[in-house]
């Protein structure tokens, strides 16, 4: 590939990640992203195959951040109990999805994703929101002396992301928190709070 082909399927990706994570995938046209790229309309066939294809390639690009947010959410636990672990990973996974920073565009096009699916859904959920699951579910369960596959973990790992992802969204954290920010401090103050309740949810259960 020359470096005039490299230099437009950067600026297509690049503007094709913006407007599917503006408007979805449904509601951008091939000709707006190459207008938005100041590429000639046959640049999407050249380079992705068709509008499929890039968003595909669009897809990749922000699941190989997704997976390395989870990856250090759970480097951060190593080595440590269960309880730590948990706490370890939502402390990460807050900083480097609501921390300074962080790429709002990926939250986005998830969320168009999951509004209004695409058949490229099953590959996010394989890829990134079952090995999560499967992470949290094995520090859940090994808290609550159960089974992974208990409906009790299930519940509780989906509390816990549920939590997560509530905050992710800033514009609705800032209106119920008004001294919500993305700075460090007051991350870490969220991510305990996250841990605290989810944790005592937890023991509850436990001990019920």
């Amino acid at each position: 590939m020359s470096l005039k082909d490299r230099e437009t399927h950067v600026r297509v990706l690049t503007a094709a990640s913006r407007l599917f994570a503006a408007n979805g995938f449904e509601k951008v046209t091939v000709r707006e992203i190459c207008r938005a790229a100041e590429a000639n309309v046959a640049a999407v066939n050249y380079h992705f195959g068709d509008k499929e294809g890039l968003y595909h390639e669009v897809l990749a690009k922000a699941m190989e951040t997704m997976r390395a947010t989870t990856d250090a959410a759970r480097q951060a636990g190593t080595g440590g109990s269960s309880e730590q672990k948990l706490r370890a990973y939502i402390r990460v996974f807050l900083q480097r999805v609501v921390g300074q920073g962080h790429d709002t565009w990926i939250h986005q096009l998830m969320a168009h994703e999951i509004a209004d699916p695409t058949p490229a859904l099953d590959l996010v959920i394989d890829q990134v929101i079952r090995p999560r699951m499967a992470y949290l579910s094995d520090l859940v369960a090994d808290i609550l002396r159960l089974p992974s596959d208990d409906e009790r973990v299930l519940r509780c790992v989906l509390s816990i992301q549920s939590q997560c992802h509530a905050v992710m969204t800033s514009a609705v954290s800032r209106r119920f928190m008004p001294d919500f920010s993305d700075d460090s401090s007051a991350i870490e103050r969220l991510a305990q709070h996250i841990a605290e309740f989810s944790l005592g949810g937890i023991r509850s259960l436990k001990t019920a």
